[in-house]
């Protein structure tokens, strides 16, 4: 176990600051960030933010396709990552003609820079660029929920938006003895925002541990021998750790889950068992954290996702755009400005415009309100699957498939699943006098390699035609129906 204090974050972040200004990294550049939960991840974040750069978070499960997508569209102009990932990132390289510089944890051939060693190499002290709260601090990539995965840009007010959220659904956050811990990785909102700099914010320990597997009883092991506190949990985790025996020494004082709803004998084990309750928060990558619930400062209601954090002005939009009636179905928005709220959509004006309805930012899922405040999550967007916590969008997966030379079209829906909530399901057509056999293994591994493993399919049905509308689109409605 290695221990970090403030001042060796800052000197380490000072360092590697003065490392990318000396390879010409300067203000409103990109950088990004490919690892898994560790140190770097954070000091890379502050010597980017130090220098008014601009961080990209980026999961490390991602293949070559989704990375060249996502490095390309941001146009970084650097990246760190480490020696699991820098083939990936070598084999696209020659694709990406604004990536100048590639930094790497562990040592490797020219023209890569060993990390450690350009720190060795510079001051530990810097003049930091001064930036405001509407400043550009990181662009955050969507899962692709509607079309090619978006680029949500958000400026360095947006931490704080995060912290009465997460001072509420943590009990009061921060206590003494409070020590925060997440599986969630910190390339995604959930991870960074919701756990990993609040704690650092607060001055709470935060425990850096990236399981490449979820397992319950390391978990839970982790959880005794650092005596973690808080815990921001996705809800398939919390499914899986009621199945595993709960060991001595584990004494958590609060958890939040999000990105789905739990069921009632999730949160009723919970309670029970861990003698912590579950608050349930609700947020995007657009807009994190905006209703929670807070069982401490009573706002809890069974079967709701709680009321609007303060600070933000939640409602729920009827067809006309405005706000609906007390138990009335419509959609989720927030009131703009709003300090969590992304700037915009990367070179997406496009998007940007259509994520508006006047001063609305529309969520694109859909729920009621009760008289007193309550949310209560209805449905996500047709064509979004929720998969183990993940808000995965079927294009991106489309488009993997349909490269290889067999498949002429495809489509990507979800399907009921006991443990994921949802299963990511792929139909394909295939080109005349193409061979069936063995080609579901090799297209599943197709998006394993290309795009992710946590979402690729979990099986692939041949079909004859798709279901087309007459404009051309999948309707994949008509797909979701064979499925019940």
């Amino acid at each position: 176990m290695q221990e970090w204090t403030y001042s060796a974050l800052e000197t380490a972040a000072n360092r590697l600051a003065n490392s990318f200004r000396a390879r010409g990294i300067g203000q409103g550049d990109r950088v990004a960030i490919l690892l898994a939960q560790c140190p770097e991840v954070l000091i890379t974040h502050f010597a980017a933010f130090k220098l008014g750069a601009i961080s990209v978070p980026l999961f490390t499960p991602f293949g070559p396709q989704a990375l060249s997508f996502r490095l390309s569209d941001s146009g970084a102009k650097l990246i760190v990552t480490d020696a699991q990932n820098l083939e990936k990132v070598m084999s696209i390289n020659a694709s990406l003609p604004e990536m100048t510089e590639i930094y790497c944890l562990s040592p490797a051939p020219a023209p890569v820079r060993h990390m450690q060693a350009e720190m060795a190499m510079a001051a530990p002290v810097l003049q930091a660029v001064p930036t405001v709260a509407d400043d550009a601090a990181m662009i955050i990539y969507t899962s692709g929920t509607t079309g090619a995965p978006k680029g949500a840009l958000h400026a360095h007010r947006f931490l704080l938006g995060h912290l009465p959220a997460v001072e509420m659904h943590h009990g009061f956050f921060p206590k003494p003895n409070d020590c925060g811990w997440t599986p969630a990785d910190w390339a995604w909102i959930g991870g960074l925002m919701d756990m990993a700099l609040p704690c650092l914010y607060f001055g709470v320990p935060l425990i850096s541990h990236r399981m490449r597997k979820f397992e319950p009883e390391m978990a839970y092991q982790l959880i005794a021998d650092r005596s973690i506190k808080n815990l921001f949990m996705p809800p398939t985790a919390l499914k899986i750790m009621r199945n595993a025996t709960v060991p001595n020494g584990v004494d958590i004082r609060s958890i939040s889950s999000g990105g789905e709803s739990l069921d009632q004998p999730t949160l009723e084990w919970a309670n029970q068992t861990l003698g912590a309750e579950i608050n349930e928060i609700y947020g995007q990558t657009e807009c994190n954290l905006v209703i929670s619930g807070s069982s401490g400062a009573g706002v809890k209601r069974t079967g709701t996702m709680g009321q609007a954090v303060p600070g933000h002005n939640v409602v729920i939009l009827d067809e006309n755009g405005l706000a609906a009636n007390p138990g009335v179905m419509g959609e989720i928005a927030v009131q703009s400005p709003d300090p969590v709220m992304f700037l915009r959509y990367w070179n997406n004006p496009e998007a940007t415009a259509e994520k508006y309805r006047g001063k609305w930012l529309l969520t694109g899922d859909f729920g009621t309100v009760d008289s007193d405040g309550y949310f209560t999550f209805s449905g996500r967007n047709d064509d979004v699957i929720t998969s183990a916590g993940y808000r995965i969008g079927p294009t991106e997966i489309e488009n993997c498939l349909t490269s290889h030379a067999d498949v002429v079209m495809a489509a990507v829906i979800g399907v009921a699943d006991p443990v994921r909530t949802q299963a990511v399901k792929a139909f394909v057509v295939l080109r005349e006098g193409a061979d069936w056999a063995g080609l579901e293994a090799r297209l599943i591994d197709l998006v394993c390699q290309q795009i992710s493993p946590h979402v690729a399919p979990k099986t692939i049905e041949p079909i004859a035609a798709m279901p087309m509308t007459a404009t051309g689109k999948i309707m994949r409605r008509d797909l979701r129906l064979r499925e019940n």
